[in-house]
């Protein structure tokens, strides 16, 4: 029996390895975002400089292993077995739960993980043994915790969100009042004092005031002590001296410096900050197994106290904890998922919104636009044009949704900004040994400096606000859903240990693959080869010949998803029907994104090629009209089915199927004129309109005929005629379309594209 100790701390060491990849997944965006989104250095830089901030902050971090042993819970009041069966639990759940989060790509608290989680299964353990007890009641819960320590964790993490995105903010604002989006001369005649302060707080706060939390902080405290406002000025004469001659000899931007700096400063801070919650239950129950295992006392009698003692900080430990993190920093995909959230939400410009607003994101922006407009009611005009001078954004190329992408998220001084203040407020953090969340501070501060900066405009606000407060959602739900599944598992444990550890064990095992394979499969998907592609052409005859592919796809598509809706409705196959829905849905989707780049499209031409715009506006237009036709088709045929009503009679299916292979014959020869671009073709297809419409008024009138005379079901009735005059909407859009085209084609005429221009 006294075996399953040892194989417990075992299985919890390999836990720990699993906990830093999940983790660092996780948390990688505090300390790269800004960096990467800024793009002043290149991505090899950005890992070469974040590692050496890693491995650097995992020597610092000793000094708060305290947590995991004695900040939530009194190790005294329970045994070396629930202390084991605790810490068991907490591994396995905080590992599924930041995977969990790593899979669907938002930044969750790796440190309100951990602490929720301590606090759920010790709750839960203190629990078991006070039911067991005959002189405890639940009133005796609290000789079992430590709740002055697990509020005031509590307390300083909820802060936390709010100082961070404060101070973000207004110093976000008055960096952008002095320095504008035009900063580069100023940079040049102000950088100096600007990298003298930022790098002087950075430096000052991450080197000193961290040095606090570590055991090295006994060498120096004599030397530091009483001498910081020294320290302070000296730092910042040596550092504007510093970035003066780096901009006069390098002939380059000291926010450079700054981003490097700060970016390893941040990797730093992270390290010594979170390294606790990764190996912090580990090395406690390492340290508890071998003060048990040479005790001579049985595991249920062996109480705890020795966690309330300071344990020694094992290096070597840590520098392979450091080692772990720095390997997945360079490896993880899923960092780069959780990435991409911060930084869309950041992103000074336009991009694909990640999050759909909903009721409380358009009420506080509507509220937040009242407000707004309140101050400017108040503050004199003169100073609201001063203020909004310094917020007016270069003159750039309108980039398109896609190309926002590869272009800097915002410039480098709200980079440096961001670095700066969420590097300080960790910090200072880290000095007082609280475990706040540097997930919280960094994410907060970047949305705090994105709103000083207007990024969150008209267009995007409600988006924007919808994601904050997804993510803010979400890490209320990894506190309440760490709290209680770490409560369950531990219940779990404790009902039969031999049994439920290695099922347990097994079923984490099961579903980490599960999510690498299912992340896996969505990072590595590929565009579809029929998707549909936005036009860049600056004439008439340049735009026919670029959107020839998104016809043919979307006739092919529209083809197939009609033909799959007669054959659906005929055999009454809900599972068709269910796929064809969900395989319009993301045809009209394509068709309204490329209606969304209209704006960058039009914006991007020059004068003499104003008609390639109109027409291009108008297929896009008839193309809309065609997938809402054929959505409104899956639409009611998958609704007739599901809901079990009467089938279509054998005249309508047989009717519906000749009618089929008309569209068929029509969409065919359409793709095939597109295909080979002979777009002169097109005059054979168009020929055949009348005959087409003609067949459909037939159809018509045969079922007005039926109606009064033989049919019984007015569902049939009504999705019959709903689904006939459908596709004579279907077929007039399609026939405008083919008629703008062969209008609008001109052999003799060369296709011009688009010349990308500077920057203006």
């Amino acid at each position: 029996m006294d075996n399953i100790y040892l194989y417990m701390l075992i299985a919890i060491t390999i836990l720990a390895v699993a906990d830093i990849v999940v983790g660092v997944s996780n948390d990688a965006i505090n300390f790269l975002n800004s960096a990467i989104g800024s793009k002043a250095i290149s991505m090899k830089t950005i890992m070469i400089v974040a590692s050496l901030g890693i491995f650097i902050g995992a020597v610092y971090s000793s000094g708060l292993m305290e947590v995991a042993r004695k900040g939530i819970f009194v190790p005294a009041q329970f045994s070396f077995h629930e202390i084991m069966l605790i810490f068991m639990a907490v591994m396995i759940t905080d590992i599924l739960l930041l995977d969990f989060f790593n899979t669907i790509g938002l930044p969750t608290s790796t440190t309100v993980s951990i602490v929720f989680n301590l606090l759920g299964a010790a709750v839960v353990m203190a629990l078991i043994k006070i039911s067991a007890s005959d002189t405890e009641t639940f009133a005796n819960l609290g000789n079992y915790i430590n709740t002055k320590k697990a509020i005031e964790i509590i307390r300083g993490i909820l802060l936390s969100v709010l100082i961070a995105f404060s101070v973000g903010a207004i110093v976000q604002w008055i960096s952008r009042l002095i320095f504008t989006f035009h900063y580069e001369n100023k940079i040049k005649n102000f950088g100096a004092i600007f990298g003298g302060v930022a790098l002087t707080a950075i430096l000052y706060f991450i080197f000193m005031k961290g040095l606090k939390g570590t055991p090295y902080y006994k060498d120096l405290k004599g030397i530091i002590g009483g001498n910081e406002l020294f320290i302070i000025i000296g730092g910042f004469i040596l550092f504007t001296l510093l970035s003066y001659a780096f901009q006069k000899i390098a002939k380059k931007s000291i926010l450079i410096v700054v981003i490097i700096v700060g970016t390893f400063g941040l990797a730093l801070a992270f390290s010594g900050n979170d390294l606790v919650n990764f190996i912090g239950v580990p090395m406690a129950a390492y340290h508890s197994y071998e003060a048990w295992s040479g005790s001579g006392i049985s595991p249920t009698d062996f109480t705890m106290g020795v966690l309330s003692k300071k344990m020694p900080a094992e290096p070597f430990l840590l520098f392979i904890a450091g080692a772990i993190m720095v390997i997945t920093l360079w490896f993880s995909k899923k960092a780069k998922t959780v990435a991409e959230t911060e930084l869309s939400l950041s992103r000074q410009g336009d991009t694909h919104e990640k999050f759909e607003p909903n009721l409380l994101s358009r009420l506080i922006v509507k509220v937040s636009t009242w407000l707004s407009t309140g101050f400017e009611d108040i503050f004199p005009k003169s100073i609201q044009t001063k203020i909004d001078a310094s917020f007016q954004k270069p003159n750039t190329i309108a980039l398109t949704k896609d190309q926002s992408i590869d272009a800097p998220a915002f410039d480098m001084i709200r980079a440096s900004v961001n670095l700066m203040v969420a590097g300080v407020l960790i910090s200072i953090a880290t000095a007082m040994k609280l475990p706040l969340s540097t997930t919280y501070v960094t994410f907060m501060v970047a949305m705090g400096t994105s709103l000083a900066d207007r990024a969150w405009g008209a267009e995007s606000a409600v988006y924007r606000v919808a994601g904050v407060l997804n993510v803010i959602g979400g890490w209320f739900g990894t506190a309440l859903g760490a709290f209680t599944a770490a409560g369950i598992v531990v219940f779990l444990v404790n009902w039969h240990p031999a049994v439920m550890t290695p099922v347990l064990l097994l079923l984490t095992v099961i579903l980490l693959v599960r999510n690498y394979l299912s992340h896996k499969k969505k990072s590595t998907a590929t565009k579809d080869e029929d998707s549909l592609t936005k036009a860049e052409s600056s004439s008439v005859q340049g735009v026919i010949y670029e959107s020839a592919s998104n016809i043919v796809n979307v006739v092919k598509r529209g083809n197939k998803i009609y033909s799959s809706t007669i054959t659906g409705l005929a055999k009454q196959d809900l599972a068709l029907l269910k796929k064809n829905k969900k395989n319009i849905v993301k045809l009209s989707d394509e068709v309204e994104d490329l209606r969304d780049n209209i704006f960058y499209f039009i914006k991007n031409l020059d004068e003499s090629s104003v008609g390639a715009s109109n027409f291009y506006i108008n297929i896009l237009g008839y193309l809309q009209d065609m997938t809402q036709s054929l959505e409104y088709i899956s639409k009611v045929s998958h609704k007739h089915v599901n809901n079990n009503h009467k089938k279509l009679k054998f005249n309508q299916i047989k009717e519906l199927k000749e009618i089929e292979g008309a569209i068929d014959t029509l969409f065919t020869a359409t793709k095939a004129a597109f295909d080979s671009k002979s777009f002169e073709e097109i005059g054979a297809v168009l020929s055949k309109k009348q005959a087409i419409f003609n067949l459909l008024t037939e159809k018509i009138q045969k079922q007005v005929e039926r109606t009064r005379t033989e049919e019984s079901s007015p569902k049939n009735t009504t999705l019959y005629f709903g689904i006939l005059l459908e596709t004579k909407d279907l077929l007039t859009a399609t026939m405008n379309l083919l008629e703008e085209y062969y209008n609008a084609h001109d052999s003799s005429v060369e296709p011009a594209t688009i010349v990308p221009t500077e920057e203006g």
